[in-house]
């Protein structure tokens, strides 16, 4: 049987008796329309290794099995085996279903040292530390392109004075360069959340930031958000304060929502000295 032989994916899951899993944040995209488009915005094809996190029934996985491209494909719920295993079959090896939390896995050892894409329609309870392991870790993607909550996608590409932006701004757009390039309504799912969804689009910068700055922003940007009302000479007290703004050439009366990427990647290096 080859991909274009397999039945819809409401047939399978049917057929199977398999209803999403509240417990692992589940809500499946079975129109491959939106799946295919997903697939062209991750830009993969033939001969491209993409990971993909909580495949659950395949519906993304076959959108991306049809580019061309190997998928490595991790799954915590065992209930979804067998049918990736049949969507394994007729894809003559091109892909790999691994069974475990992805927060665990070792992701360049899952692309076989090796480049590689990470494309997901991320499980909502586990989206957020997923990512932060993702920009903070070892391995560096080619590409993510990950669907989250509507407001965590905002909150990964918004701009200072932007109500979403944050922490998770400024880490991401330290690592990567990051936009939302695709939204979707709660009803594109099954069974639909209650919350609407968007697809964020990020890829490394090259050169990669040292390791030390990324730690650095996270320690800057925990304290400054922490109390975001609170004047930088407040909020980073303990780091050092108006002295630490003053090396970093950062007003100490702003606020932190006022603060460009550039602006806590200074105060990242004052702090490193």
């Amino acid at each position: 049987m080859s991909l274009a032989d397999l039945p819809p994916l409401r047939e399978v899951l049917a057929e199977h008796g398999l209803l999403a899993n509240k417990s692992f944040g589940q809500h499946f995209l079975l129109d491959l329309n939106i799946t295919r488009k997903i697939a062209r915005l991750a830009e993969v094809g033939e001969g491209d290794t993409v990971i993909e996190v909580g495949p659950g029934p395949g519906g993304l996985t076959r959108a991306l099995l049809e580019t061309g491209a190997r998928v490595v494909a991790v799954e915590m719920d065992r209930r979804f085996l067998p049918l990736l295993g049949d969507l394994a079959e007729a894809a003559d090896g091109r892909l790999t279903v691994v069974q475990g939390d992805a927060m665990k896995a070792d992701m360049a050892a899952l692309a076989d040292g090796g480049p590689a894409h990470m494309v997901s329609n991320l499980p909502y309870n586990v989206g957020t530390p997923l990512l932060v392991n993702w920009l903070t870790g070892p391995f560096r993607p080619t590409s993510m392109t990950l669907m989250f909550q509507k407001e965590v996608a905002d909150r990964i590409a918004a701009t200072p004075d932007d109500d979403a932006y944050g922490r998770l701004a400024v880490l991401s757009q330290t690592v990567c360069t990051a936009r939302v390039v695709m939204d979707l309504p709660a009803r594109a799912f099954t069974p639909p959340p209650k919350v609407a969804s968007a697809v964020a689009r990020l890829v490394p910068l090259s050169p990669a930031p040292d390791a030390a700055l990324v730690s650095a922003v996270e320690k800057v940007t925990a304290a400054a958000f922490g109390q975001r009302r609170k004047m930088l000479r407040s909020s980073l007290k303990a780091l050092g304060g108006g002295a630490l703004c003053e090396r970093a050439g950062i007003d100490p009366d702003a606020r932190a929502e006022t603060i460009d990427v550039a602006g806590f990647q200074a105060l990242a290096r004052a702090l490193m000295g």
